[in-house]
C-alpha cells in the first residue's frame, strides 16, 4: 500500500505489484516446509504428500479462488472484503456480520505476519555456526530483542510514509523471488523426481498417513495466506497487473518447494531437529547474503500487510465500522494514508505477539486460522456477488461451495491447534469484532432516533434572527456539520443549537454535508440556496481515500460563488474592510448526548456507552474533518432514544 496507482497493465504496474503484492505470500517458504514437517522423522510421503499439498493448495486457493475468480469482483478498481461488501450491501445488508468477521481476522493477521516474517528471517542467523565452516558462532543467538527491534523502527518510520522505501520494493522483491527459482532449481537438478508430488493421490497419502495427519493441512495452508491481502492491495496494481505477475511469482515459489523437498531427499528417516530447509538449500558461501535478503523480504511483508491495514481501517470507517480515526497523508502519493491509533495498536500487538511466542515456529499455530477464517467470509460474499453479476444461482452455488469446503478443512485443521496458540488470534478477533459491531449498531440507533427537519422551514426564522442587532453577532460564517443527505434537511438538533441552546446570529448559516463516495478520489461539490444571502446547503462528494479539509474546501466554495457572483458580501463589511473580503468562519460541532429521560433498552444504552469509550480512542470530530481548532465549537444535544411512555407524578398540596 501507500504506492501509486496504476491500473493498466505496464512494466511499472508488474514491478510496483511484484513490491507491495506478494510480499506476504513471497516469504511462506521461509516457515512452511518445516511447519509440515515438524519434528517427526522425514519420510517420502510428507516430502512429496506435502508439496503436492503445497502445489494444489496456490493452485485451487490462490489461482483459481483469488487470482480469477475473487479479483472480478472490483469496486471501482478497488478490492478487499470491505469494497466487496459495499458492492453487496444495499441489496445484501444483512452480510454485514460475515463482513465484520472477514475484517477483524485480516486486522488480527496484520498482527502476527510482522513476527512471524522477521522472525523466521532472523532465525537465519542460528544457520551461521562453525558447523557450517563460519569463525563466528550465532547457533545460539536470542533472536526477541532483534525481531522487536526491527519491528519497533519498522513502525516508527510510517509516520515518515513509504514513498522512497516504496520505490526499491519492487527490485528488492524482484530479486527474492528469483533467488527462490534459483536455489530451487539447483537441489531439483539432484532430484528431479520431486515433480512426481504434483500428482494429487500424495495428498490423499499424505491427509491418510496417520491419526494426526490431517492437522498437517494447518501448515500446509500457511503457503497461501497472502492471497486475501493479493485481493485487498488490488486498488494499487489493477487486476490485470496482478495475474500477469502471479505467474512468475507462482514458478518462482514452486520451483523453491520442490527444492526444498529435492534437499529433505537426501534425510529421509532424521528430523531436523530446529535447521531450517529454506536455509538448508542455500550454499554454506550464500547464507550471509541469503539471510540479508530474507530480512528485506520479510520487512516488506510486513510494510506490505501494515500499510494493508490502514487502508482496510479507512474502509471500515467509511463503512461506520469503526470511529473516526484520525487519517493522515503522509506523502502526496495517492493511496497513501497513515492512520495513528491503528500503528500504535498494531505495533504495541506485534511486540505482544513476539514475547509470547519467542520463535516463529510457535507463531505457526496462530498464524493460519486468521486468515483461513477470513477466506471462508470471502467465499460466501463471493457467491451473492456472482449472482449480481448474472450467474444462476445453482452455478453460482456449485463454484463457490467448492471452494468454501476446501477453505472450511483449512479452517477445522488449524482449529486443532487452537489451544497451541490459535485462541491468541480468536481474542484478538473478538475484540475488533465487538469494535466494530459496538460503532456499526451505535450509528444505526443514532440514525432512527434524530430527526430531520426542512431547512426551508426555518428560512424566516433565521433570517430574523440574521437580522436581530439586538443579539451579539456569533461569527459571519455560521457552519454546522449535518449528516442529512437531502439538499433541504438537517438534523434538529442543529436547529436547536441555532435557536435555543444559545441563540447565535450569524450573516450566512451555512449546513455542511460530506458524502463519501466509492471512487477512491472524487473531489465535487453542489451548493443549495435555501435562501440567498443567508442560508446555504453545501454538499461535498469525497473519494474515500481524499483527506477532508473542509475549512479549506468551504473557503475556495465561497471565493467560486463570489467570483460567479453568487453571494454578496459587501453589505456585511464596513468601509475599511477590503472588497469581496470572505469574513470570519466558526464551525459549530454538535455532538448528541444521551439524555436522562431515556427508557430504552438495557442493551442498546450498552452500546452506546461502549462507543462512547471507544469514541475516546479516535481523533477529534474536527482533526477528522479537516477544521481549524482555532474556529471550533463543540456542543453538547440532549437526545431521547426512548422518552418514559407515562408518568405517574402525582401533585400534592
Amino acid at each position: 500500500m501507500g504506492h501509486t496507482r496504476i491500473d493498466k497493465f505496464s512494466a511499472a504496474g508488474l514491478l510496483i505489484s511484484l513490491g507491495i503484492i506478494y510480499g506476504d505470500i513471497g516469504t511462506s517458504p521461509l516457515y512452511v516446509m518445516n511447519a509440515i514437517m515438524g519434528d517427526a522423522p522425514v519420510s517420502k510421503t510428507l516430502i512429496f504428500g506435502g508439496i503436492s499439498a503445497v502445489f494444489w493448495t496456490l493452485t485451487i486457493q490462490t489461482t483459481l479462488k483469488y487470482v480469477i475468480m475473487v479479483l472480478q469482483a472490483d469496486n471501482k478498481g478497488e478490492g478487499g472484503i470491505f469494497s466487496l461488501y459495499s458492492l453487496l450491501r444495499r441489496r445484501f445488508p444483512y452480510l454485514v456480520i460475515g463482513t465484520m468477521i472477514g475484517g477483524a481476522m485480516m486486522f488480527a493477521d496484520s498482527i502476527i505476519t510482522p513476527p512471524i516474517s522477521v522472525s523466521s528471517a532472523i532465525e537465519g542467523l542460528r544457520s551461521i555456526n562453525p558447523s557450517n565452516g563460519y569463525s563466528v558462532d550465532f547457533s545460539g543467538i536470542e533472536t526477541v530483542p532483534i525481531v522487536i527491534t526491527i519491528i519497533i523502527i519498522l513502525f516508527l518510520f510510517q509516520r515518515a510514509g513509504t514513498n522512497a522505501v516504496g520505490r526499491f520494493f519492487g527490485p528488492v522483491m524482484t530479486v527474492w523471488f528469483t533467488m527462490l527459482g534459483a536455489l530451487g532449481i539447483i537441489q531439483i537438478i539432484k532430484h528431479p523426481e520431486i515433480f512426481q508430488a504434483i500428482n494429487p493421490i500424495w495428498v490423499y497419502r499424505f491427509l491418510t498417513s496417520g491419526p494426526d495427519a490431517f492437522i498437517l493441512l494447518s501448515a500446509v495452508f500457511l503457503c497461501t495466506t497472502g492471497a486475501e491481502a493479493l485481493y485487498s492491495d488490488m486498488g494499487h496494481c489493477g487486476k490485470q497487473n496482478i495475474r500477469i505477475s502471479w505467474i512468475f511469482v507462482k514458478v518462482t515459489l514452486l520451483l523453491n518447494y520442490f527444492g526444498q523437498g529435492a534437499w529433505l531427499m537426501d534425510r529421509i528417516g532424521t528430523s531436523l531437529e530446529g535447521s531450517r530447509t529454506f536455509y538448508g538449500i542455500m550454499p554454506e558461501w550464500f547464507l550471509p547474503f541469503g539471510i540479508s535478503i530474507a530480512t528485506l523480504a520479510a520487512i516488506i511483508a510486513s510494510q506490505a500487510v501494515i500499510s494493508g491495514s490502514y487502508t482496510l481501517a479507512s474502509e471500515a470507517i467509511r463503512l461506520h465500522f469503526l470511529p473516526k480515526f484520525t487519517v493522515k497523508f503522509p506523502s502526496t502519493v495517492k493511496g497513501q494514508i497513515y492512520i495513528p491509533a491503528v500503528n500504535t495498536a498494531l505495533l504495541l500487538g506485534c511486540i505482544a505477539i513476539v514475547l509470547i511466542f519467542q520463535e516463529s515456529v510457535a507463531m505457526e499455530a496462530a498464524y493460519g486460522l486468521s486468515i483461513s477464517l477470513a477466506f471462508v467470509m470471502t467465499s460466501i460474499l463471493m457467491y451473492y456477488y456472482l449472482q449480481t453479476k448474472g450467474w444462476h444461482p445453482i452455478l453460482s452455488g456449485i463454484v463457490m461451495t467448492f471452494f468454501l469446503l476446501v477453505d472450511l478443512a483449512f479452517v477445522s485443521a488449524n482449529m486443532t491447534k487452537l489451544m497451541e496458540g490459535g485462541f491468541v488470534v480468536v481474542i484478538i478477533g473478538l475484540i475488533v469484532i465487538a469494535f466494530m459491531y459496538i460503532s456499526y449498531r451505535s450509528g444505526q440507533i443514532k440514525k432512527e432516533m434524530v430527526v430531520t427537519e426542512k431547512l426551508s422551514d426555518y428560512r424566516a426564522r433565521l433570517r430574523s434572527l440574521s437580522q436581530d442587532t439586538t443579539l451579539p453577532k456569533f461569527a459571519t460564517h455560521l457552519i454546522y456539520m449535518s449528516k442529512a443527505p437531502a439538499d433541504d434537511e438537517a438534523e434538529s438538533p442543529i436547529f436547536y443549537s441555532i435557536l435555543q441552546k444559545r441563540p447565535k446570529r450569524a450573516d450566512f448559516y451555512w449546513f455542511v454535508n460530506i458524502e463519501v463516495t466509492d471512487e477512491p478520489y472524487t473531489m465535487e461539490y453542489r451548493v443549495c440556496v435555501v435562501e440567498k444571502n443567508d442560508l446555504y446547503k453545501v454538499r461535498f462528494r469525497l473519494g474515500f481515500r481524499v483527506q477532508p479539509k473542509i475549512s479549506l474546501y468551504l473557503k475556495k466554495v465561497i471565493a467560486d460563488m463570489l467570483q460567479n457572483k453568487e453571494i454578496d458580501l459587501d453589505p456585511h463589511y464596513h468601509g475599511f474592510s477590503a472588497q469581496n473580503q470572505i469574513g470570519d468562519f466558526r464551525f459549530v460541532l454538535v455532538e448528541e448526548e444521551i439524555s436522562a429521560e431515556n427508557e430504552s433498552s438495557f442493551f442498546d444504552m450498552l452500546i452506546l456507552d461502549g462507543y462512547e469509550h471507544l469514541k475516546n480512542l479516535a481523533g477529534t470530530p474536527e482533526k477528522w474533518f479537516g477544521i481549524d481548532e482555532s474556529v471550533v465549537t463543540k456542543e453538547m444535544v440532549p437526545i431521547v432514544l426512548k422518552a418514559p411512555a407515562d408518568v405517574n407524578l402525582k401533585r400534592i398540596r
